[in-house]
């Protein structure tokens, strides 16, 4: 299974894609963060954020999205724009079917670290080590968007925050089938 992992933010949103091998071993196949210019306005901020995230899912033609839940924070400002770019993210991967999932920030850090009160740098430690990187992913968006994805592919089927495919999706096993071959010739192409 492939997630794309987003750790949403208005001025970066980190964006880590990782795959999920047999016997709970995880592969990095790309990291980075998408940026917008704070002194833009905010409707332009969004577009453009909204842009690199339907690039990352075009590229890497994910089997879920995980996105961190946004919590309450004492900066009602920072909590709306985490909270719009959430929003973005979760349309991308709606217009093309692709499940999401949502994860708490103590969930991701109790998942790659054993604490969910872990810092920053405990969680780029970890999420280097457990991918076998020779440097800690950088910024701190990026190891988290790392992180969440690992997060995801380590919950057990059902979990909160695994991934659920009602069975109203609309879809047909025949559309289903469609959609998964579309998505492997995506990773291919």
């Amino acid at each position: 299974m492939r997630v794309l992992g987003v750790d949403p933010g208005l001025t970066r949103c980190g964006l880590g894609v990782v795959d999920g091998l047999p016997g709970r071993r995880v592969r990095m196949v790309g990291v980075g963060v998408a940026r917008s210019d704070p002194a833009s306005d905010v409707d332009q901020r969004l577009l453009t954020i909204e842009a690199q995230i339907e690039e990352w899912i075009e590229e890497h033609a994910p089997d879920t999205v995980a996105i961190e839940r946004v919590f309450a924070q004492h900066n009602l400002r920072t909590v709306m724009g985490t909270a719009q770019v959430a929003g973005i993210a979760m349309v991308a991967a709606a217009r093309r079917r692709i499940p999401v999932a949502l994860h708490t920030p103590s969930e991701v850090k109790a998942a790659v670290t054993g604490s969910g009160r872990a810092d920053k740098a405990q969680v780029q430690t970890m999420v280097a080590r457990l991918l076998g990187l020779d440097e800690l992913p950088r910024p701190a968006d990026a190891a988290d968007a790392l992180a969440l994805a690992i997060c995801h592919l380590w919950r057990p089927a059902g979990a909160l925050g695994a991934p659920q495919r009602p069975p109203s999706s609309g879809l047909t096993s025949a559309q289903a089938r469609w959609a998964a071959a579309e998505q492997a010739a995506r990773r291919r192409g």
